[in-house]
């Protein structure tokens, strides 16, 4: 009987102490709830209410849809967002045709036997975004490419180079995880470098592909550093309108054109999860 009490004591001292952790653990999300209340979802918030509202003679907020109609009724707008979506579609396929390359490579043991190449291509992310735009500019320039004679292209190398990263680091982490028995067996039945590449690694590298895509596009169209050092003001992309709305207090146009920036990221992130959410059908059909 005593060993018996001694072990449902022991077993309610278990459940307490479970009991406990799962309470501490409840707790532990509290900082990351307030931030994403403060830092996400007030500014978010404020962001709609500016976008779909005017300012009256009393400094009173009524509701109005002239940003709406402004921004689609301006041929300058709309230039400005039609250029910047093709800036971000011709740097994500730029950035991929450079990257994948590099980090196939990377990810081969027999190329790179440690971390030393990886690093070297990470390392650019730790310097300050404005200092590498500012040295890419004085590079480019003892080059003989200057943006205010060649916007585009010094634009274009600046953000191929500062993004470049982004591609690199997904692709690399999706590429040491490909499954090497596939590419095996499609070698020992025949295939050729190219169809093995076709038929075997470039399936299984599309989830790095989407997520390096995903990580480039989007800051692209919202960047205005680069556009603005490298192309001397001459090029002008989407967040360069919004900072410009912005620094001339014209807060119900940049509001709106921030919501349209916020729309293009949802409609990304939907595209994306459903890509992956069709790619885990598939994978769960072949087995």
């Amino acid at each position: 009987m005593p060993s018996t009490k001694s072990q449902h004591r022991s077993h309610n001292g278990l459940k307490t102490l479970k009991r406990i952790m799962s309470f501490k653990r409840k707790y532990l999300a509290i900082p990351y709830f307030v931030f994403l209340i403060l830092f996400v979802l007030i500014p978010i918030v404020i962001i709609l209410v500016y976008a779909f509202t005017k300012t009256d003679d009393l400094g009173n907020l009524t509701f109005s849809w002239n940003s709406l109609v402004e921004f689609f009724s301006s041929p300058t707008k709309l230039n400005v967002l039609v250029v910047s979506l093709f800036i971000g579609i011709l740097n994500t396929i730029f950035c991929l045709l450079i990257g994948y390359p590099i980090a196939y490579l990377l990810a081969d043991k027999k190329v790179n036997k440690n971390y030393v190449m990886v690093m070297l291509f990470v390392m650019p992310m730790w310097i300050n975004f404005v200092l590498r735009t500012g040295a890419t500019r004085d590079v480019l320039y003892m080059m003989g490419i200057k943006g205010g004679e060649q916007p585009y292209v010094a634009t274009m190398i600046g953000l191929v180079y500062n993004y470049l990263p982004f591609t690199i680091l997904p692709l690399y982490t999706t590429m040491i995880k490909l499954d090497k028995s596939q590419i095996e067996a499609a070698r020992d039945l025949g295939c050729n470098p190219a169809q093995t590449f076709v038929h075997s690694v470039l399936p299984q590298s599309i989830p790095g592909i989407v997520s390096a895509a995903e990580m480039v596009f989007m800051p692209t169209m919202s960047s205005y550093v680069i556009s603005d050092t490298l192309s001397e003001g001459k090029l002008t992309l989407f967040g360069n309108s919004i900072a410009n709305s912005f620094n001339n207090s014209l807060w119900n146009d940049g509001s709106f054109m921030a919501f349209i920036m916020l729309a293009l990221i949802f409609l990304t992130m939907f595209i994306t999860n459903r890509f992956h959410k069709d790619e885990t059908m598939e994978k769960g059909r072949l087995w």
